[in-house]
């Protein structure tokens, strides 16, 4: 037989419960959504307005004047050069490793995984280092690449090799887990009905990830566009100059009225 409880008890007893709507619950909830919110704006929204703020400094006309610099003009060239072409590279890619670790079993599918992951372990600092010391001038393949007058570090191939190793993750790990939860079933029915391997990638597979692909791309594009120019400090001139065509093997003398060119100088930019 049920014993009936009395009412205060009853309330005490829900008031206590988990998930109540009380005055403390509704402060440590507000409390957290309030923390959250600064987080937010002081690592996205404050730098974000710093850089309009900067911008904008002196006016409007005096900032869309800039675009007519052939410096800046230069910069927008790099920076979209640079997404047009590590953008396609990394969808290929990330659509390929997706595919292969989705759909099927295979030896050093953990070693593939693994790969892929390496970036996001490694700061980009360690990146940027691997890539002085492998196709620098004292690197492994400086000498020989000077002495055929190719430049990669502080040149477009190098900028392209560092956002790519950099950002070529990120579609392959957005994509890998939605083939895995769309299983196989319709690609097997598909080759049972007599389609080949590339008919059942073009007509089944593609079709269902073709949104989450492209979703990838326009996420990623803004990422690849960080490619920046170079800045270095002509001390003959006193003030810091964009460094177009000089030698970066060697110090520029103070007593020298201009930097000494280097048959092996490229456009200096810098990622």
């Amino acid at each position: 037989m049920a014993v009936a409880l009395p009412h205060g008890a009853f309330a005490d007893d829900a008031a206590t419960r988990p998930g109540q709507h009380t005055w403390l619950h509704a402060i440590v909830r507000w409390s957290c959504i309030t923390v959250s919110l600064t987080f937010l704006a002081a690592v996205l929204l404050a730098p974000l307005a710093t850089v309009f703020a900067m911008a904008l400094a002196q006016g409007l006309a005096p900032y869309l004047s800039s675009f007519a610099d052939p410096d800046t003009l230069a910069a927008i060239r790099l920076t979209l050069t640079t997404a047009l072409i590590v953008v396609p590279l990394n969808t290929v890619f990330g659509l390929a490793a997706a595919w292969a670790i989705g759909k099927f079993e295979f030896r050093g599918k953990s070693m593939l995984i693994t790969l892929i992951d390496l970036p996001l372990a490694i700061s980009p600092v360690i990146s940027g280092m691997v890539f002085v010391l492998l196709f620098g001038l004292h690197g492994w393949f400086g000498v020989w690449l000077q002495e055929h007058d190719i430049s990669i570090v502080f040149a477009l191939p190098g900028i392209i090799l560092a956002t790519m190793f950099v950002t070529f993750p990120y579609v392959a790990r957005e994509l890998i887990p939605l083939m895995q939860q769309l299983g196989n079933d319709e690609e097997e029915a598909a080759i049972t009905l007599g389609a080949g391997g590339w008919m059942t990638f073009f007509r089944v597979t593609l079709p269902k990830v073709r949104w989450c692909m492209a979703w990838c791309c326009a996420m990623r594009a803004p990422w690849a566009s960080s490619a920046r120019c170079r800045w270095c400090p002509d001390t003959s001139a006193g003030s810091p100059t964009r460094c177009l065509c000089t030698s970066r093997s060697s110090t520029t003398s103070t007593t020298s009225s201009a930097p000494s060119p280097s048959p092996h100088c490229s456009p200096c930019s810098r990622w």
